[in-house]
């Protein structure tokens, strides 16, 4: 899954915030839930126009982009 089927920003949507692809779902959503306490599945079951597939391929992509931001902060 590539980041335009994940995510997407267009200031006609939320006024330019990140939201899931094809949704109105700010992406912020997800993380504020997870910051709560909820599962991924109490999210899924509140926002049912986001799959399963993007919210987890964000979390990835999430994790992935701070591993490689904190690997080149070691290197520098």
């Amino acid at each position: 899954m590539n980041i335009t089927e994940i995510v997407s920003q267009n200031q006609d949507v939320l006024h330019g915030a990140l939201v899931f692809a094809g949704t109105r779902v700010p992406v912020a959503s997800l993380l504020d839930h997870l910051k709560a306490g909820d599962t991924l599945e109490d999210f899924l079951t509140g926002f049912p126009s986001v799959s399963r597939q993007q919210a987890e391929a964000f979390l990835e992509f999430a994790f992935q982009t701070a591993s490689s931001r904190v690997a080149h902060a070691r290197a520098a």
